[in-house]
């Protein structure tokens, strides 16, 4: 059993709603959960109501369901998004729902799932809920995701330890990485965090590096061009009306975005990925012009092939984030097979869509002027991680002076 669960429990419930979304008093929320996550889901509905919240809408979702769906359900249906559902998001948007998601399905929910299954309903629901999640993305509504130890989830992470004792382990591990010791004082802890992860974000913008090289021994070789006009961040996000929010919890990044076409050269990922209930082992990834040109994994490789090719900007890079080795998850030892744990242990870079307001003013740009300020576009965004004990990342300022940005796998400065 963990040491003051209940106590624990609560601590992490507030942290996420006042801290993670930053709910603000007469703001309705959106609360996407598994039903497995229920416990956590219901905690946190209460808060919110508690802080002052219209209404809490709640999404619920079931792995069970899912899976069962992609392997029996008419084909149809995956090509199909319910106007009712689109009605839905339309009206969160308008009302300005902050967003709250709530993750512990199991890794591989979907192995053995045809993956053009998959592929088809991310498609699909990518046009109807576009303006919803492009206000999330661009910081206009708050929004922050938080972890429940289901027994599945568990399961993988623990595969030594049986049923609860798994579970009780990831609990451990899940409150240890997000800083919740049950003494209540867990909104304080984030805060000085936040305040130590945004300054080293503002060291990097005094930079303004024009690129960045990554090599390591695993066999990366790649060069990063960035924006003109990038921005790192880290820590917190802050709205156009100045609200602060975290968006994942645990956090440990800083992060921009690279010029869609400015990427060259190999990068090896340093963990698993878990992919669309699947994992996908021992991979790296060629780029020429920005473009993913070749792709190897030993295994999961169609699953990364199809998720490269689910639109033009999924083989293009959104995001590169940088994280040190010696990080809270990664000192844990443990591998969580799930991004919003594993992103946070090592740096990472990302295919697919890159956040607006990677780039000064780009939240408030067409999607043809964010493209030609060196914005990637896509209705995807997959985190992969490529950080090690000796990776060395070597900036490039616009006068061409070389800067140690890392040196061994962590900060330099």
């Amino acid at each position: 059993m963990v040491d003051n669960f209940e106590e624990k429990f609560k601590e992490y419930a507030h942290l996420l709603v006042e801290v993670g979304m930053n709910l603000q008093k007469g703001q309705t929320v959106r609360i996407s959960s598994q039903v497995a996550c229920a416990p956590l889901a219901r905690l946190c509905a209460e808060h919110a109501l508690d802080c002052g919240a219209r209404d809490v809408v709640m999404d619920w979702n079931d792995d069970f369901i899912s899976r069962q769906r992609y392997l029996k359900a008419d084909e149809a249906v995956f090509t199909e998004f319910p106007a009712y559902q689109k009605a839905r998001y339309d009206w969160m948007l308008k009302k300005g729902c902050a967003s709250l998601s709530i993750i512990g399905s199991d890794p591989e929910t979907f192995k053995g799932v045809d993956p053009k299954r998959i592929q088809n309903w991310q498609k699909t629901c990518a046009l109807p809920t576009k303006p919803y999640f492009d206000a999330l993305e661009s910081n206009r509504i708050q929004w922050s995701i938080g972890a429940y130890a289901t027994l599945a989830w568990a399961g993988k992470v623990f595969p030594d330890k049986e049923g609860e004792g798994a579970v009780d382990a990831l609990w451990d591990a899940i409150f240890s990485v997000c800083r919740i010791t049950g003494d209540g004082q867990g909104v304080s802890r984030w805060k000085a965090h936040v305040a130590a992860t945004t300054h080293r974000a503002s060291r990097l913008n005094e930079y303004n590096f024009k690129s960045l090289h990554y090599t390591n021994a695993l066999g990366t070789d790649l060069t990063i061009v960035l924006p003109e006009n990038h921005v790192w961040a880290g820590g917190a996000d802050v709205t156009p009306a100045g609200l602060p929010f975290v968006p994942n919890m645990p956090t440990e990044e800083i992060f921009t975005a690279p010029r869609w076409d400015g990427v060259n050269g190999r990068v090896y990922a340093a963990l698993p990925l878990a992919l669309d209930g699947n994992l996908v082992r021992n991979f790296y990834l060629d780029f020429q012009n920005g473009k993913i040109v070749n792709v190897h994994a030993e295994e999961g490789e169609e699953f990364l092939r199809n998720s490269i090719q689910l639109d033009e900007g999924s083989s293009y890079l959104g995001e590169v984030a940088l994280v040190p080795y010696d990080s809270p998850i990664r000192n844990s030892g443990i591998l969580f097979f799930n991004t919003l744990f594993d992103e946070n242990a090592s740096c990472h870079l990302a295919f697919g869509s890159a956040y607006p307001t990677c780039v000064r003013g780009g939240e408030n740009m067409s999607e043809e002027e964010q493209k030609k300020a060196g914005l990637n576009q896509s209705a995807n965004h997959v985190d992969f991680m490529v950080g090690t004990s000796d990776l060395s990342i070597v900036g490039t300022t616009h006068d061409g002076t070389e800067v140690p940005v890392f040196v061994d796998g962590n900060f330099a400065f």
